[in-house]
């Protein structure tokens, strides 16, 4: 009996001693070629990203190009890693075609996100450095990623949206056209001059050359409100110079309304206060 359960104890350690000695070697050599194959992988991706922005490739098109390559160059890793083990990819790759129907069921808006990304960088309804409004945020494309668009808002917020609703819906882009239309509203007191507040007001134009002359500014009676007469007043900048020009022109309109004597209605209520005797 001693020696039966020596024999099988001997034949356990026979066994594991085979496994150690087959498969250990594999293992050690698989895990060095890990190592080594993610730094060649960072490196590759890496001198591709700086071959990229040499060719003056789109500046849109290098961080999914980046993510593509080093994805791509990863699983052949794996791959190849497996081989070295043992694996029999035969059975491994129909395994990973069924796991791959129930994570694409399981995954469809990734999915849905990374058709949009492609349909992005393909038809190109913004690029990097592009001011757009989408989805009810606003701010300048930083990176269009496989997944997902990054914008960077002008007070530095980051926001990240998914690629499939901007690629299903619509959007703003404001950095598509060299030239933008400012608007702007002024309102003056019904006892003011018309002709007088547009001449002031043409006066300001004349004298910003960030304004273009070509098309004319436009200067028109917009509405005849409660308590003003409304000015509507559209001029033309270059899409750089939008905010400067809308913020300066309010600014100096009303000084010069105020030093001219034009008035500028805003919205009062006059309260009245009524004394009621008592009575006994």
């Amino acid at each position: 009996m001693n020696n039966s359960n020596s024999v099988n104890s001997q034949d356990v350690i026979d066994n594991i001693a085979n496994l150690a000695t087959t498969y250990g070697l594999k293992l050690i050599l698989a895990i060095l070629v890990l190592i080594i194959g993610l730094i060649v992988i960072r490196s590759m991706t890496r001198g591709a990203t700086r071959l990229m922005k040499k060719r003056n490739v789109d500046d849109s098109l290098v961080p999914f190009l980046r993510s593509m390559i080093s994805i791509s160059l990863k699983v052949m890793l794996i791959i190849s890693i497996m081989t070295m083990v043992g694996i029999q990819m035969t059975s491994f790759i129909a395994v990973i075609g069924a796991a791959g129907l129930a994570v694409g069921l399981a995954l469809q808006g990734t999915l849905q996100n990374f058709a949009g990304g492609v349909i992005i960088l393909l038809f190109k309804p913004y690029k990097v450095g592009d001011y757009i409004t989408t989805q009810g945020h606003s701010g300048t494309v930083k990176e269009i990623q496989i997944f997902t668009t990054i914008l960077t808002t002008p007070d530095n917020q980051t926001i990240i949206i998914p690629n499939s609703p901007i690629a299903t819906n619509s959007l703003t882009n404001y950095s598509t056209q060299d030239t933008r239309r400012v608007d702007f509203t002024f309102g003056i007191g019904y006892q003011d001059d018309i002709d007088k507040a547009r001449s002031i007001i043409y006066g300001i134009i004349n004298n910003d050359e960030r304004i273009m002359k070509d098309p004319e500014p436009i200067i028109k009676v917009s509405n005849l409100g409660d308590s003003s007469v409304d000015l509507a007043t559209r001029v033309w900048v270059k899409s750089g110079d939008y905010w400067n020009v809308f913020f300066d022109m309010n600014e100096k309109v009303k000084k010069t309304f105020d030093s001219e004597g034009i008035s500028i209605p805003f919205p009062q209520q006059d309260v009245h206060l009524y004394k009621h005797d008592n009575e006994d």
